[in-house]
């Protein structure tokens, strides 16, 4: 087998690494997407390392305008990046040695270790990619609440088992999952929260015996604090895995959306017309126009839940602390991570241009004796017991069924034969609008309640811009 070149770290190696090895081993291939977190640790520490002393004073600059330089290079697409130098870090300071020569390069990683290293870039690309992802759900949040106002008036059936239950609002449809992807933001916000401590200057495992003003580093990283034990914090990676818990449970929820727009946009429902913009055809069918983005979306989110269990599995019986097990944190966060991004951004203006056929909705919301509950509500109001009220109104559901009668179809004398709490004031509780706006209470679906919940979710997205 081939052997490679002499390692930055191989002073205490007789023999160069087997090219195997080294191919098995890099990460470089998919941590150089830490390159502008590992930059800007690196700047924050040799900053911190002149200020306490540590090296001279006039290292400092060379280190950061030549880090400075190499973040150019990388953004330009000039660098040149080498499995032979393993990961990010590596691949980053062997340049620098090239750009202010390697005595100068080589102070850098004083007080520090690969293990903080990797943690403090980790928690710094991650903070801030939920960062944007959480914008991204703000911005889909906009559009449901949007189409919820724009479409305020269409009645829809509400399901259970997916059977006819009672007539809804659509917006109030819309807002509920206004309520779910809310919550996933504020898991995110709530993660953020949990990985803003810096971990630099925890070393490989125990520390550092240089005098290094950690709380420093971490003001000028955006963090809050610094973490508090140097074992636990070069092995932590829970905040990867809440941050993947995160985004699978974001994913079931689009999921859910998803498996609607798919059912509403078929010829049997035909609730709503997506775009064709968002639609493709069939090779064989001229006729077809099949929903393939909510499909793939449904089929996608099974990556995002794989990458979590992948981590769990990864991390499962680990021994303290850094094992190079953890290298594979960064793969399935990555791959999940750009699986939600280009759900959201496909969701947002997808929904946007769908069409609602209101007719359609209006026309099932009062299919299949929907008010059912509203007619036994009328008949608690007249005194009678629920339980016995809910009896007459299946006794009255199973004649109409026997001889293919609707509710309105049954006049006061038949409706007497099942109750004598029945009147001619029955009539007005039998259309779809009155039993919806007859729930008006908080969180029910009447005009005026979701007239309030549209405005309270407007200020809601006003009090979280991020």
């Amino acid at each position: 087998m081939k052997k490679s070149t002499q390692k930055l770290w191989g002073g205490r190696f007789s023999a160069p690494t087997d090219e195997l090895v080294e191919e098995f081993t890099a990460s470089i291939n998919f941590d150089k997407r830490l390159y502008a977190e590992d930059i800007a640790g690196s700047i924050a520490h040799a900053t911190m390392l002149g200020r306490q002393k540590i090296i001279p004073a006039t290292d400092v600059q060379p280190l950061i305008d030549g880090l400075e330089q190499i973040r150019n290079e990388i953004e330009s697409g000039e660098f040149a990046f080498s499995i032979a130098l393993e990961d990010i870090h590596m691949n980053i300071e062997s340049r620098l040695g090239e750009i202010v020569g390697p005595e100068i390069a080589g102070r850098l990683h004083t007080g520090r270790s690969r293990n903080d290293q990797v943690a403090l870039d980790f928690r710094l690309y991650i903070r801030r990619q939920l960062l944007n992802v959480e914008e991204l759900v703000y911005d889909f949040i906009k559009v449901l609440v949007d189409k919820a106002e724009t479409e305020i008036d269409v009645i829809m059936p509400g399901f259970t088992h997916l059977q006819q239950a009672q007539p809804v609002l659509f917006a109030h449809h819309l807002l509920a999952y206004v309520e779910m992807f809310k919550r996933d933001a504020e898991r995110l916000g709530d993660c953020r929260k949990r990985l803003d401590y810096s971990p630099l200057g925890s070393g490989a495992l125990a520390g550092s015996s240089f005098a290094l003003d950690r709380e420093s580093v971490a003001r000028d990283l955006g963090f809050s604090g610094v973490t508090a034990n140097s074992l636990d914090a070069v092995s932590d990676r829970d905040g990867v895995a809440e941050a993947l818990f995160d985004f699978s449970l974001l994913m079931i929820h689009l999921t859910r959306f998803c498996e609607e727009l798919v059912l509403w946009s078929s010829v049997q429902f035909n609730f709503i017309t997506l775009s064709d913009s968002f639609c493709t055809g069939s090779s064989i069918m001229p006729q077809k126009k099949n929903p393939d983005v909510p499909e793939l979306i449904r089929g996608k989110s099974g990556r995002v839940v794989g990458s979590l269990v992948n981590l769990l599995i990864t991390l499962k019986s680990l021994p303290l602390a850094y094992n190079k097990d953890m290298q594979e944190d960064k793969e399935p966060f990555f791959d999940a991570l750009d699986t939600v991004v280009g759900s959201l951004r496909i969701m947002a203006p997808m929904i946007n241009e769908m069409r609602v056929n209101k007719e359609v909705m209006a026309r099932q919301a009062g299919a299949g004796f929907s008010t059912a509950t509203e007619i036994a509500d009328y008949l608690v109001r007249k005194g009678l017991p629920f339980r016995s009220a809910h009896a007459v109104v299946g006794k009255a559901v199973a004649f109409c069924e026997a001889h293919n009668l609707i509710f309105t179809d049954l006049s006061i004398s038949q409706w007497l034969e099942f109750s004598d709490l029945f009147a001619e004031d029955l009539f007005v509780l039998l259309s779809p609008i009155d039993a919806v706006d007859a729930k008006d209470l908080y969180g029910g679906t009447a005009r005026i309640q979701v007239a309030e919940q549209i405005e309270l979710a407007r200020k809601y997205l006003d009090s979280v811009k991020v």
